[in-house]
């Protein structure tokens, strides 16, 4: 007798550290921008989750933390570097696990990915810009070796406070060009020490932060990681040098692998990008499962994939198919924040979720990301999100809110 995709979409799993998941649906990683001025996390940020916490899926993934105030990637990010905030935080984690999902805190550094206006001197790797016309990002300046020690241990700290405030579990943002994809991209990667010059120098500041954080947060607390594929640009990371990076990973014993992929620069995780889409692709939704299936066949590496899954069926053949352990859903959660009960209830088949572009290739990538955004933002507020809003008006708002600077190029938020 075959088994209906509802079933499949809500079989339990459980992780290498023993806690599990109550089914395989997860809100993926969308960046929110609702920390406050001091950017702690808001009262709006809380109502969000609140009203995530209903939706039905087993796992909700934050929007990235960042580990350091003096590297921000946007305006609006949550910072946690110590307990200063430890009682918005339990109140955040309190709102998101109401209802029984598991929360898990995306704990991040920008590295050179920060707008100008928020700091004109970020630090990477090495002192190579983000390729992208406008001005938008400053030239970086390379990381000394102390430094980089310093923000490894960055990264433990904001682990242990996050869960010790009852969130249940953290994920490290590894992908689409931030600090870490940065480390393990030969593009923006050309140092010639210890931390680069081969793909096992590149990679050791990732494993570095997950064994620091591992032994933050002990050994029955979920670690996931979030990676990319390939950075989907000439020179850059491939997908063997992922495979080996993922290996690497697995030897480390990490709970559970986000695929993604792509950087500000080639924005795949959004569905944009200079290479064409292959029909595979098309037909089977995911944009990255062609990836996840060549790592399962090399790992049993508990998998979670994001990007592209709009159907249940979509959804439960990637599972039956043996290559996903766990569906990620980012954009539609912006506007059908109970799309998850209703795909495991049987009431909808699908997501009715669609791109909103303007039509200007310049700024399709801008309005996708803030028509969603906006979205977030009415639902902190309370308010339902508004699909019939046209993209130039959430342009505008988003426009208005961040500025111009922080709101020239997409945005890995949206990556589902």
């Amino acid at each position: 007798m075959s088994t209906s995709p509802q079933s499949m979409l809500a079989e339990p799993f459980t992780l290498p550290c023993g806690v599990t998941l109550p089914n395989r649906i997860a809100k993926a990683a969308l960046s929110e921008g609702l920390g406050d001025k001091r950017n702690a996390p808001s009262p709006r940020l809380r109502r969000l989750y609140e009203r995530w916490s209903t939706s039905g899926a087993g796992l909700l993934v934050t929007g990235n933390v960042m580990v350091d105030y003096d590297a921000i990637g946007e305006p609006g990010n949550v910072v946690v570097t110590d307990d200063r905030d430890s009682t918005a935080l339990s109140q955040w984690a309190a709102a998101a696990t109401a209802n029984g999902a598991h929360a898990w805190v995306q704990i991040n550094h920008p590295g050179r990915q920060v707008p100008r206006t928020l700091n004109s001197r970020p630090v990477a790797p090495s002192a190579i810009g983000v390729d992208l016309p406008g001005g938008t990002f400053g030239t970086p300046r390379a990381l000394e070796h102390d430094e980089i020690v310093d923000i490894i241990d960055r990264f433990a700290a904001t682990a242990k406070t996050v869960t010790a405030t009852g969130f249940t579990g953290v994920q490290i943002h590894a992908a689409h060009g931030y600090l870490i994809s940065q480390f393990l991209s030969p593009l923006s990667n050309h140092r010639t020490d210890d931390w680069g010059g081969t793909p096992e120098k590149r990679r050791r500041f990732l494993l570095e932060v997950v064994r620091a954080v591992r032994t933050a947060i002990g050994a029955d607390v979920p670690l996931g990681v979030k990676l990319n594929s390939a950075d989907f640009q000439r020179g850059g990371m491939t997908e063997d040098e992922s495979l080996h990076v993922v290996l690497a990973l697995a030897d480390e014993g990490i709970d559970l692998l986000e695929v993604s992929g792509g950087t500000y620069e080639s924005a795949a995780m959004m569905g944009v990008s200079s290479e064409p889409v292959k029909e595979s692709t098309r037909k089977r939704e995911a944009y990255f499962l062609d990836y996840a299936e060549r790592v399962r066949a090399a790992t049993s590496l508990p998998l979670m994939l994001t990007g592209g899954f709009r159907t249940a069926e979509g959804m439960a053949d990637a599972l039956a198919s043996g290559a996903v352990d766990v569906v990620g859903l980012g954009r539609p959660l912006a506007l059908e924040p109970d799309l998850p009960a209703r795909l495991l209830s049987g009431a909808t088949a699908a997501s009715d979720v669609q791109p909103r572009r303007i039509g200007i290739r310049v700024l399709d990538s801008a309005a996708e990301l803030s028509w969603h955004t906006v979205q977030l933002w009415r639902m902190g507020d309370g308010k339902d999100p508004a699909p019939r809003r046209h993209p130039l008006r959430n342009l505008a708002q988003y426009f208005a809110t961040t500025g111009v600077q922080s709101f020239r190029r997409p945005k890995r938020g949206f990556s589902g």
